[in-house]
Formats: C-alpha cells, structure tokens, sequence
C-alpha cells in the first residue's frame, strides 16, 4: 500500500476498513469517518497554543446496529487481518508504531509483530462477549 494518510477499503460496494496514517494528515481538523458511520474518528493536527472552543455533547438516543471499532498502534508493530463473512481475505496490512485501523464491518484479526502497545475504542454500549462477538475458526 502507499503511504497515504487515509485508505478505504471497499469489496463488492461494502467499506470494511480504513487504514489511517495520522502522521501524514493536513494541518486542522481532520475527519476520517462520514457523519452516517457508526465510529466517528478525527484527527487533530494543531499548531502550538491553538485552543478548541469548551463544549460538552448533547444526549439523546441514537441506533447503531453494528460494533465498529478503531485499534491505534502506540508501540510496537502489530498485523491487521480482514476478512468478508465468508472468510474471504480482503486485507493483510502491518500497521506500525503511530498507525491505526478503523473497522466497519467483516472478521478481524490481530497479531503483535513486536511488543506492542495498543488503543482499542468500540462505541458502546457493551453487551458483552456472548451478545457483542462471534468467534470465527479461520483455519
């Protein structure tokens, strides 16, 4: 893949992914996600002293029908593995140190390359493992 700051990966019209490279973003307010997704995830690239106006976020219900999640690298070096539902491969992507992968949809699998340090975020709320997640054999 090249180094681009965002890289969508789309199969048959579905978005399973996006690899994001905040280091390569452009200065402002960076918004990686579209205002339907189910994640939404910005990257702030600011100038020392640059201060965001205080605000707090309204509450109100929303629907999502669906868990997505994001994994940032902090440290290390880890491999992100994704499949369609019919395990299908349809991305093999090491992301480094300061990388992150946003996942929309499909299997995901991870594997730490090195020793790593790694930021998981998933909206919520959490039913648990049982009600949340489907374990997949791969093999």
């Amino acid at each position: 893949m090249d180094s681009k700051f965002i890289e969508e990966i789309r199969v048959d019209g579905v978005h399973y992914c996006t690899i994001v490279r905040p280091s390569l973003s452009q200065e402002g307010l960076n918004f990686i996600t579209s205002d339907d997704q189910s994640m939404q995830v910005g990257i702030w690239n600011y100038k020392k002293q640059k201060e965001l106006e205080p605000h707090y976020h309204n509450e109100f219900e929303r629907i999502a029908n669906i868990t997505s999640e994001t994994v940032f690298v902090v440290k290390g070096k880890i491999l992100a593995k994704v499949y369609k539902k019919d395990k299908e491969l349809v991305l093999e992507q090491t992301l480094n140190e300061g990388e992150m992968i946003i996942q929309f949809y499909g299997i995901h699998e991870y594997k730490m390359l090195d020793d790593a340090i790694v930021i998981e975020t998933k909206n919520g709320p959490y039913f648990g493992p049982d009600k949340d997640r489907t374990r997949v054999n791969l093999g």
